[in-house]
């Protein structure tokens, strides 16, 4: 039996991936493995037997990915779950952006009360938020994941508009499903000198926070429109002020409120509204539960944040996996200790990703107790698991 805490209220399409082997709970105190979508575990403390943490969602910040890394905790996120939630109101961002829908609505509410007068009012005041349509405009796409080639193709295709993206990453299945008529830059400063609006689908990463900032904006068009749906703390919040002030930007629109950039003229905050759909919700819950499951019972990991991508079945013998860090003659100090107890190895898999990395052997008679504690006595090895055959 399997034990599950759920930090958040998590949609029920979870009990499609995990069976009756899995005990789930929001109070269970010893679990093999956490579901969580936005509850803040910086600060909690992490039982010996947690092997896993999956997010129903793309973003980890909430989560201490080195922490987890050291204690041999694999932690998974759900990229693309909730991509057609989040295009969608970048779409919407996006025609906010040119027209200043948001200010004409909030001017409107401004009529009530003023009875038969509100037609001719509407119609005397509606000239301040003229604003230009999309079709012909440019859109600049700053990442070509799931949400940007999604936006991407939205714009192009449903909006009429020149689209032009970067990403130095794209990934292949990413590049296949852009539409013929989108532009690959070269770089992102050729992305920013041809559009009237950017918007921005990359990671928070130490790298990338402030990444919208005074430099970047002066690469713009003047009166260019910014969209941040990705994370608040991409923009330098004074710097995109400033610009808005001088008219160098048109708009900004995001959805990551902050005290600065609340009640601003040219800005439209909404309140972190990406996921919100059920569909959306039901998406990453379903991702992030398979995730989970494949790993505690076969030990496949697909989609982490922290070790690297290795897809695995059900062994047809034995399997002991091993989660180590990535320095020098570990994978020969691993199966010397499984050597050295008389067991064969059948077949060794090693995989890397940055400081980690996982080695996997499958072995034809089930480990001794003492060939699994040398290997967790080797120093650099953070957490030891076997799997049973047949």
């Amino acid at each position: 039996m399997y034990k599950i805490q759920t930090l958040n209220a998590i949609s029920d399409v979870i009990h499609t991936q995990l069976n009756d082997q899995y005990a789930i709970s929001k109070e269970e105190a010893a679990p093999d493995a956490i579901l969580v979508r936005s509850a803040a575990m910086h600060e909690m403390e992490f039982n010996p037997e947690l092997k896993a943490i999956g997010r129903a969602g793309a973003g980890v910040n909430n989560i201490p990915i080195d922490r987890c890394s050291k204690e041999g905790i694999v932690v998974f996120n759900t990229p693309g779950a909730n991509a057609n939630a989040v295009a969608e109101l970048v779409i919407a961002g996006l025609l906010m952006s040119g027209r200043n829908i948001a200010g004409g609505i909030d001017w409107a509410r401004t009529l009530k009360g003023q009875g038969a007068e509100v037609g001719k009012l509407v119609e005397k005041g509606k000239s301040q938020f003229v604003g230009p349509e999309m079709r012909g405009k440019t859109l600049g796409v700053i990442g070509l994941g799931a949400i940007g080639a999604l936006v991407a193709n939205a714009a192009s295709r449903g909006l009429g508009m020149n689209v032009v993206g970067y990403d130095p990453f794209i990934s292949v299945e990413s590049a296949w499903s852009l539409s013929t008529t989108i532009h690959r830059a070269a770089s992102a400063d050729e992305v920013l000198s041809q559009a009237d609006y950017v918007t921005f689908h990359i990671p928070l990463t130490d790298k990338t926070r402030g990444t919208i900032n005074a430099e970047m904006i002066a690469k713009l068009k003047d009166g260019a429109g910014i969209l941040n749906f990705s994370r608040g703390e991409l923009a330098n919040s004074a710097d995109v002020l400033a610009a808005l002030e001088s008219g160098k930007l048109r708009s900004y629109v995001t959805d990551f409120p902050s005290d600065e950039m609340l009640c601003q003229d040219k800005v439209v905050c909404i309140p972190h509204l990406g996921a919100s759909t059920p569909e959306s919700e039901e998406n990453c819950a379903r991702m992030a539960a398979a995730e989970i499951r494949d790993y505690l019972e076969v030990g496949s990991i697909h989609n982490s944040v922290n070790f690297p991508e290795l897809q695995l079945t059900q062994p047809e013998g034995f399997r002991i996996l091993v989660l180590h860090e990535n320095i020098p003659n570990m994978i020969s100090t691993i199966s010397a200790a499984v050597s050295q107890e008389g067991i064969n190895i059948e077949n060794l898999i090693n995989k890397s990703r940055k400081d980690m990395a996982v080695t996997v052997m499958e072995v034809e008679s089930m480990p001794t107790q003492a060939a699994l504690d040398d290997i967790a006595a080797v120093k650099g090895v953070l957490r030891v698991r076997v799997f049973g055959g047949k």
